[in-house]
């Protein structure tokens, strides 16, 4: 007669460990205490980086724009990392960025959205944002070639490529032609 064997449990993961793990090139998530690894390849960090260049040259001195190796504390624990992010200074603690995770969300996330992701995943992310405080979640599906604008939970906006995304408040210099950047 076969024996059942319990699996060991896995260790839950502190916010501290995260912290001093080391660096190897890629991106990870705590969520639910566990570490998650999010694969990226050239073309996700090919996206990354334009969108990175272009908000930069648009970015007032009032915020604070962050790459996807920041780790933001959501309410409910878990530490995201969004593909770009923007954050007002007023947010930041004597208006500096900390040398640990941000608390709270960013007031911009942006995600680009993997082909292996599957579709309850980003959406679960700009939910969490949201209630961790961001104003605005911007999701790129480059298989599309559109952005999908989110300035609510329920409230999308489905951008294509010849359509113009803009800044709003936040960013009131950013413009540019959803198309571009996919390029």
């Amino acid at each position: 007669m076969p024996t059942a064997t319990a699996r060991p449990r896995r260790k839950r993961l502190t916010e501290r460990e995260l912290l001093q793990m080391p660096s190897d090139g890629r991106k990870y998530e705590l969520v639910n205490g566990r570490l998650q690894i999010v694969p990226t390849g050239a073309r996700h960090g090919e996206i990354v980086s334009n969108l990175i260049g272009r908000l930069h040259t648009a970015k007032p001195p009032t915020v604070a724009l962050y790459s996807e190796a920041v780790g933001f504390r959501m309410r409910n624990g878990n530490i995201r990392s969004p593909d770009a992010s923007v954050m007002r200074r007023e947010r930041l603690p004597d208006g500096v960025s900390p040398d640990e995770f941000v608390d709270g969300a960013p007031d911009l996330a942006v995600e680009v959205v993997l082909p292996s992701e599957r579709a309850a995943e980003p959406l679960q992310k700009v939910a969490e944002y949201f209630e961790s405080g961001a104003q605005e979640v911007w999701l790129l599906l480059p298989d599309r070639r559109q952005v999908y604008r989110y300035r609510t939970p329920l409230e999308v906006q489905s951008l294509e490529a010849e359509d113009t995304l803009t800044g709003g408040d936040l960013l009131p210099e950013f413009r540019v032609r959803v198309g571009e950047l996919f390029e």
